[in-house]
């Protein structure tokens, strides 16, 4: 796999799954996290009736342009992603007992991960792709439940479903609808359809 040097490409994300995702796939970047107030975005956009998917897009441009006003000609990627159950818009948790109350709020039930994943350049939005993977969680007992927040420890905090499932957080599920790499909050694959496209892969 080639890359061209230019333009640059800058992952607007802190994620450290993103970032493996990228790096996993050769594909040369640098991050540079685009700040913004994720509580605010999301309360006006339930305010509005946006849908958890147009929750995540937009947060994502946000994000993108954050960067991007700063980077114009870098091709910047900007992603997040929104856990819904029963209606429900999940963050990701503030500690551990959080977390433990979250995970027993989607025991026994499927939620969706409204993930989304846009490319800005120039100040433009030039490409986006919204996907939703559906997840059902098992009905674990109370003891496994505290054996695994013991295990992960702080590590579910960084994820918006308080597990990891490319870790022990794979033992939590019955059923997973969804491509692998956009469960962990990017979908790699349209991602690099689209570099191709763009001339920065070559075909």
């Amino acid at each position: 796999m080639m890359q061209n040097p230019t333009p640059l490409i800058v992952l607007a994300s802190a994620s450290i799954a993103r970032q493996a995702l990228l790096t996993a796939a050769g594909v040369a970047f640098t991050t540079e996290p685009g700040r913004v107030d994720e509580d605010a975005v999301k309360q006006s956009a339930r305010a509005g009736n946006a849908t958890a998917e147009d929750a995540a897009l937009l947060l994502a441009e946000l994000k993108a342009a954050r960067v991007a006003g700063r980077r114009p000609d870098a091709l910047v990627i900007g992603a997040d992603q929104i856990l819904v159950c029963d209606g429900n818009w999940f963050d990701k948790p503030a500690d551990l007992a959080a977390a433990r109350a979250q995970l027993l709020l989607l025991r026994g039930k499927t939620h969706v991960l409204a993930t989304a994943v846009l490319c800005q350049r120039g100040g433009q939005r030039v490409w986006h792709h919204v996907a939703q993977p559906r997840l059902t969680m098992r009905a674990f007992s109370d003891g496994f439940l505290d054996d695994y927040l013991a295990a992960e420890g702080d590590r579910v905090l960084g994820s918006v479903g308080a597990y990891r499932l490319e870790s022990l957080g794979v033992h939590l599920f019955d059923r997973i609808e969804g491509d692998h790499s956009t469960i962990l909050g990017l979908a790699l694959l349209p991602l690099l359809g689209f570099l191709r496209q763009h001339g920065v892969l070559t075909v």
